[in-house]
């Protein structure tokens, strides 16, 4: 079947520019000499991350406690939750899936600790925990020294705890102006990453992972410093306009949304079937990954959504509204592709304008 057959909105992925994507963040970490665990929340598909996997990945990170289980039923035996875990339910469930694979997960309290070592109190295999350090994301994670220096003496008098290593999460550089700038977030991360891990290794601790990354900072393949031995990347195997913006090229951009036009109500005005819940209503206002609009129309100069309903796509430009009739299809580059993912049941692999796989979204919806 041709991929224009399909019926709209449908998410589509193209698989030769996704497979370069793989094969091409692979390669940077084996020049790098560090593992690559993609954060699958991106896609959300199990035979996704199989094909990361096959490529050389590691293993792979999730977001949710869901999101493991349903990578584990599949198969996937190495998974870091790249989250902190707070609550007694959903440690029960990661103990549960510690008795078949390699499951590890994020904290950054005491309090988390305390949790921790009461659920696992009742087996003979540790928690495996990673440290999450804040680096200017202002979101979760240590910030303070003193902080870290608590938590990991608590973690020394704990019985059913293991420190696997620490995390961190360059969030930031979305917003970076420059290469310049993203090249100063993106090293000073790290240097704040590996400080705290010369801390953990004064008081006695022997760390098996060191992580960080994030797609912008990844893509530019830049400098790893010594002691890093991991990066965590997760949008680069599938892209969006945003990320695109960020390395001036929508060509490694391989997931869009088909859309049919349904109205041209005006001389400007053309309106399409996929809103809010098809593309989502997010943007990006500054730095390198801002972009316009809320979807750039693929193939079209200058051609952006400029808002969205529930169901309906609206854009404003009279040269596309006369280039185009009603019952057309076009394919809009979401401006992020991570929620845009856990919006369809199912995607579609095209190679050379054919589908060649419809992919269950396993992983959709598992926000638990």
């Amino acid at each position: 079947m041709n991929y224009m057959d399909l019926d709209t909105p449908s998410l589509i992925i193209d698989k030769d520019v996704m497979m370069d994507n793989i094969e091409f963040i692979q390669d940077y970490a084996n020049k790098k000499n560090v593992a690559l665990r993609p954060h699958t929340k991106t896609h959300k598909m199990p035979y996704l991350a199989k094909l990361q996997i096959e490529a050389g990945a590691k293993g792979i990170a999730v977001a949710k406690v869901g999101e493991a289980e349903t990578m584990a039923e599949n198969g996937i035996d190495d998974i870091f939750i790249a989250n902190e875990i707070v609550g007694v339910q959903k440690l029960n469930r990661i103990k549960k899936l510690a008795e078949t694979i390699d499951i590890s997960f994020g904290i950054d309290s005491i309090y988390q600790l305390e949790e921790i070592e009461e659920v696992f109190s009742d087996t003979d295999k540790k928690a495996e925990v990673l440290v999450e350090i804040e680096v200017g994301e202002e979101r979760s994670g240590i910030i303070e020294e003193e902080d870290f220096i608590s938590l990991l003496k608590y973690i020394k008098e704990c019985k059913n705890i293991h420190l696997k290593g620490i995390f961190s999460h360059d969030g930031n550089s979305y917003g970076a102006n420059n290469m310049e700038e993203l090249r100063e977030i993106f090293i000073g991360s790290q240097r704040r990453t590996l400080r705290f891990a010369e801390i953990a290794k004064d008081l006695g601790f022997k760390l098996e992972v060191i992580s960080i990354g994030s797609t912008p900072s990844i893509m530019h393949t830049l400098d790893i410093l010594d002691g890093i031995t991991e990066i965590r990347p997760g949008t680069y195997i599938l892209m969006d306009a945003s990320q695109g913006n960020a390395i001036g090229t929508y060509e490694r951009c391989a997931a869009t949304v088909l859309t049919t036009v349904i109205s041209k109500p005006t001389s400007e005005r053309v309106i399409t079937d996929v809103g809010a819940k098809g593309i989502t209503a997010q943007t990006r206002t500054k730095g390198i990954c801002a972009t316009k609009g809320l979807g750039y129309i693929k193939g079209y100069e200058d051609v952006y959504i400029h808002d969205v309903y529930d169901e309906h796509a609206i854009i404003y430009n009279e040269k596309f509204r006369n280039e185009i009739n009603i019952g057309d299809k076009v394919e809009i580059i979401p401006n992020h592709i991570c929620p845009v993912c856990n919006l369809y049941d199912r995607a579609y692999l095209v190679s050379k304008g054919e589908v060649v796989k419809e992919v269950a979204i396993s992983c959709r919806g598992k926000l638990r």
